[in-house]
């Protein structure tokens, strides 16, 4: 019983080991999956993520939390691509399993055998993939370290045991269900039914009118998903989208079963090549694998489109990484607040100084009412700038202008699309019954640390800020309407603002920096008014003071500049005083690019993956249950390389028809999400090779599939008994 046991067990060894060789790309592809899913449940092990924890904690813990949903998703997926390729297997090898029925193997042995090879290969897959998965992990963790760190996120070993638990038992139950799935169906067949494979089916190509009515049906239900994408993606809260999804998928269903059963057609046209190569051959074995199986191909078709999508979406995403070094208004490194006097003698303090430049005390507050009320019993405001408001109307295109004046336009949005005139009266609108106050000398502190000139504010002249964190500008130095406007108010001699009943002269734009480091002051828009007016105008109970201080210039060429930000950040903590830094804001950026990038992308390849997967091993299988018919072509005087060319040129076109359709369907995706800026791009100097590198990806992904499925065809061909001297 024992020598028994141990000849089963060599046989079961030998087998698995034999289908690894032979079925090397649904192996690849396994080992592929397993490293994916390590690498995205040991996300929250990554340099990069645990730097960000630091800033956004409570996102990045959302981000963590929608992991195991991605990792089910795509278990889900990868236990249908299992299903799938191991019923290709036991196609493959129902011959030699109605041999061991015949030669008195029982059937729960043969099912047990089939389990035990599967466990094989599942644990070699996992070795693998896990192996792959962690260096992955590494070189990922590292690079983007390195890529955004700047020497502020250290890279430590991100081997995580977590993940590694939870691939291994989520990838072995999947295949576990599969196996028991197809070793059911193995207990069911029947001798003769092993031995004598499956008979080719009759091939049902339907009628002409009926493959043509498919077609036009499926090009109009795509037709129709194309128009709601590009022209109502956002309609009754993107309800319309999922609409859109059903047609267009049931328009490519459609679509691939008229066209499959239609690429007789093209045989026929080349009737005239017939006798001087395979062309007909070929179309017609093509014809055959899209119209039998017109619903996986269209499946697969729909897969690389949602990939296609994703993967621009995520690359959209990783091209805004160049938006997080990118300062853009941002002038101080630290913005710190608490009573004034202990502040200042804390950051003045011996072990502070070294880290501290550009020490600058920011006041603010908001203008106090008039005295009396109007007539809805609300105090009245100190400000008219009635005239300023008019030029700036007058400065609008005459489509808003008509808006404004007739009252239909009623509120304000702030974008880099309105006309700066449109932002400017927003923004005023917003701010000017009770206009925040900014003392001049601590706008002077600010244009100091830039190297600009003070203003110099005359007593009955104020200056008008606009946060450009929150209001777009072409320009940070200047705003050409309101300089045109006041430009012409001067030598008109006219006022345009009044305060307290007192004319007011503006003085002409003035450069824009954001007032702190990060968001603790966040305003659209204040008055810079002389230091004496500001102690006149406030309304004390909405006094604010903060200390703002850049890191020393000679620090940042020494070290950088996040390092000593660090190092200053640990001092400040133990402080007691609430402050924020520069950190957050770089910080909340990479997480956006970190967040909208991993998961998307990661899902895309995936798709891509069990596409290709799906093309290949379809092929094979059609490839091995026409085999004969390369015999036969062997007899009628066929030649090896004949047969082969043929058979590559089916696998081109195999690949080619669903990737075809996925191109247009993704790129009227694409088109619709740029349009409706769900992708977005600002900098457009990086779109172009981002985007030709996840291109070259995608293709290269293709090309890998499209000769491993070449090769392996071939290898079936060599297998065949051929006519002797076929060559």
């Amino acid at each position: 019983m024992g020598e028994e046991a141990q000849i089963f067990s060599r046989l079961i060894y030998r087998n698995a080991k034999r289908n690894r060789k032979e079925n090397l790309i649904y192996f690849a592809t396994l080992v592929t999956a397993i490293a994916s899913f390590y690498i995205i449940l040991s996300l929250g092990r990554q340099d990069v993520i645990l730097f960000l924890k630091e800033f956004e904690n409570d996102s990045i813990d959302k981000l963590l939390a929608q992991m195991p949903i991605v990792y089910l998703f795509a278990l889900f997926l990868l236990f249908f691509l299992i299903l799938f390729a191991n019923r290709y297997q036991l196609n493959r090898r129902s011959k030699e399993f109605g041999l061991y029925l015949l030669l008195g193997m029982r059937k729960k042995r043969l099912v047990l055998q089939l389990l035990a090879e599967g466990f094989i290969t599942s644990i070699l897959a996992l070795i693998g993939g896990i192996l792959i998965g962690g260096f992955l992990a590494e070189i990922i963790s590292l690079t983007v370290s390195k890529l955004v760190g700047q020497g502020i996120i250290g890279h430590q070993i991100s081997l995580s045991v977590g993940a590694i638990f939870f691939t291994i038992i989520g990838f072995l139950f999947i295949q576990f269900i599969a196996l028991v799935i197809l070793g059911g169906r193995l207990f069911n067949q029947e001798v003769h039914q092993l031995l004598y494979e499956q008979m080719d089916k009759k091939q049902d190509m339907g009628h002409f009118k009926g493959n043509v009515l498919n077609m036009l049906i499926g090009s109009v239900l795509l037709g129709v998903a194309y128009w709601i994408v590009l022209y109502r993606f956002m309609d009754f809260a993107g309800l319309l989208l999922f609409v859109a999804l059903v047609l267009g998928s049931l328009g490519t269903i459609l679509f691939m079963r008229g066209f499959g059963k239609l690429l007789g057609l093209l045989a026929s046209l080349f009737k005239y090549k017939s006798t001087k190569g395979l062309h007909t051959f070929t179309l017609r074995q093509f014809q055959e694998n899209v119209a039998n199986r017109s619903t996986s191909v269209a499946v697969t078709s729909i897969l690389i489109t949602l990939s296609i999508i994703l993967i621009a979406d995520g690359a959209s995403t990783f091209i805004g990484l160049e938006s997080v070094f990118t300062r853009g208004s941002s002038l101080y490194d630290f913005t710190v607040n608490g009573d004034k006097q202990k502040v200042k003698q804390f950051l003045t303090s011996e072990k502070m100084v070294p880290y501290v430049e550009d020490l600058n005390l920011l006041e603010i507050g908001k203008m106090k009412y008039k005295d009396e009320r109007g007539e809805d019993d609300f105090p009245l405001s100190l400000v008219d700038w009635s005239e300023l408001r008019e030029q700036i109307i007058m400065a609008l295109p005459s489509n808003y202008k008509e808006q404004i004046l007739s009252g239909e336009m009623q509120s304000y949005s702030f974008s880099s699309k309105n006309p700066e005139a449109l932002n400017l009266l927003g923004a005023l609108e917003t701010d000017t019954t009770t206009p925040y106050l900014i003392p001049e000398s601590s706008y002077n502190g600010l244009l100091g640390a830039i190297g600009k000139k003070p203003l110099n504010l005359r007593s009955d002249e104020i200056a008008l800020y606009f946060n450009p964190d929150f209001m777009p500008m072409d320009n940070l130095e200047s705003m050409p309407v309101l300089d045109t406007i006041l430009e012409k108010a001067a030598k008109e001699g006219q006022n345009l603002m009044s305060i307290n009943d007192q004319a007011i002269y503006i003085h002409p734009s003035i450069p824009m920096r954001g007032l702190v480091a990060d968001r603790s002051v966040p305003i659209f828009s204040a008055f810079i008014v002389p230091d004496h007016m500001f102690e006149q105008l406030l309304n004390t109970e909405t006094y604010v003071s903060y200390w703002n201080f850049r890191i020393p210039q000679k620090l940042q060429d020494q070290q950088g500049l996040m390092k000593p930000m660090m190092e200053a950040r640990d001092l400040l903590k133990p402080s007691g005083f609430k402050f924020e830094s520069y950190l957050q804001n770089f910080g909340r950026k990479l997480f956006y690019v970190v967040a909208g990038s991993y998961a998307t992308l990661y899902m895309g390849f995936l798709f891509l993956i069990i596409a290709c997967t799906v093309l290949a091993l379809q092929f094979l299988t059609q490839m091995k249950q026409t085999g004969q018919r390369y015999v036969t072509l062997s007899m009628l005087g066929a030649k090896r390389n004949q047969m082969k060319k043929s058979m590559h040129r089916q696998v081109l076109l195999t690949f080619l028809l669903p990737i075809s359709l996925a191109c247009v369907s993704g790129a009227v995706g694409i088109r619709a999400m740029i349009s409706f800026v769900i992708i977005h791009i600002e900098d457009k100097a990086l779109l172009y090779p981002i985007a030709l590198t996840f291109a070259c990806i995608v293709i290269v992904i293709l090309v890998i599939y499209g000769v491993a499925v070449a090769r392996s065809a071939d290898h079936e061909i060599d297998k065949l008994r051929w006519k002797p001297n076929i060559d």
